[in-house]
Order: structure tokens, then C-alpha cells, then sequence
């Protein structure tokens, strides 16, 4: 029971642990990584129920998908390209960052031989099943190597389009256009891009009631 409090003492420190991704786009009192990790769930579950798959595995994968993050750090895709000058920052969102595909492989492998190595050091002290459930559901997660993965992995990046959509409305320094040309690219699940769909039209036709 002791290491069982300290593994949920470790799961507290996303409550307080902000988004990277919103820092860089200088976002007032943005969500913590627990915060995304709690929607992620809910439209996890709630999207998965119309598809033909294991809703325990998705609610599960959904929570444990960022523990990660206790310990490594929440990297951006913007992050090799950032200058230190802050006032030259949102210039550099204005654009979607591209890479070689070289940069492209260097740049995953580093990340997940950091996430992974944060992942063992966060379940370490776990009796051995737990410790093997969620270093598998992460896997699963990581290397789509189920149904159930790839389309959590596909829910985390529309939660994530969801929330910049919200902080546009809100601060307008989010380029929504490069947003949802990327979630269109990535994206390959029915109930998702209907979706992404649905949030598009309502959120252009909030615009268009904003404009007139």
C-alpha cells in the first residue's frame, strides 16, 4: 500500500504541471496535463461507445497515456525551432514546422527513449501486474498496436485540437486554419473526423455571427 501512495502522490504532480504546448503560445493559467488527460477520457469513452472495441482498455489507456510526463519533459513540435527572444516566438507559430524526414525519426526516438525511461521510473515501485498493465497500455498507445491504440492516439490529438479552438476564441493567438489542416491530415477514424467536422462548422459559424 506505501508505494501505491506514492505512485498516486507522483499522478498529483500533473495537476499542476501546465501544458508546454499553451506556454509557448503564451496562454494565461492554461490546462495542466491532468486537465487534458480528463476530457481526453471522457470523449475516449463517449466516441468509443460508437465503435466496436474494448471501452475498460480505452478508458485505461486515456489515463495512463501521459504519466510519462511526471518525469520527461512535454515537448512541442515547435521546440528545435523556438528562438529565446519571446517577442519572435509567434512569428514562428505562424507556420506548421517542418523537418527532414531524417529530423523527423531523430526526433521521435529521442522522445520516446525519454518518455519510456520516465514511464519505468514513474511505475518502478508497482506490484509487477500493475506495473506490466500500464507500461503495455502505453506501448499499446504509443505503437497503435491495437484498434483500441490507434484510436486513442487519434482522440488525444482531437482533444487537443478542441482545446486550441477554445483558447482561440478566447486569447485569438492560436492559427486555427494551420490546426485544422493538421488534424485532417493525421486523422483517419470515421467518428473522429465526423467530429472534427462538427467543431469546425461550429466554430466557423460562431465566427461568421462574430464578423457581421
Amino acid at each position: 500500500m506505501k508505494e501505491l501512495l506514492e505512485f498516486f502522490i507522483d499522478v498529483g504532480e500533473l495537476k499542476r504541471k501546465c501544458r508546454r504546448g499553451w506556454q509557448v503560445h503564451q496562454i494565461k493559467n492554461s490546462e495542466s496535463t491532468a486537465e487534458h488527460i480528463f476530457r481526453m477520457t471522457i470523449i475516449a469513452w463517449i466516441l468509443g461507445r460508437k465503435k466496436n472495441l474494448n471501452l475498460e482498455r480505452i478508458i485505461k489507456m486515456a489515463l495512463v497515456h501521459d504519466l510519462c510526463e511526471i518525469y520527461a519533459l512535454d515537448l512541442t513540435p515547435y521546440d528545435p525551432l523556438l528562438p529565446k527572444n519571446k517577442k519572435k516566438i509567434m512569428e514562428v507559430l505562424k507556420k506548421w514546422p517542418e523537418f527532414t524526414p531524417a529530423l523527423k525519426i531523430k526526433k521521435h526516438k529521442d522522445k520516446y527513449k525519454a518518455e519510456s525511461q520516465a514511464l519505468n521510473k514513474v511505475i518502478a515501485k508497482l506490484p509487477t501486474d500493475l506495473k506490466s498493465e500500464i507500461k503495455n497500455l502505453w506501448l499499446d498507445f504509443e505503437k497503435g498496436l491495437t484498434k483500441e491504440g490507434r484510436f486513442v492516439k487519434q482522440v488525444d490529438k482531437v482533444e487537443n485540437l478542441l482545446q486550441g479552438i477554445e483558447y482561440w476564441k478566447k486569447y485569438g493567438r492560436i492559427q486555427y486554419r494551420l490546426w485544422f489542416r493538421w488534424i485532417k491530415e493525421i486523422l483517419d477514424d470515421p467518428v473522429l473526423l465526423e467530429f472534427v467536422k462538427v467543431l469546425e462548422n461550429k466554430f466557423c459559424w460562431q465566427r461568421k455571427i462574430k464578423n457581421k
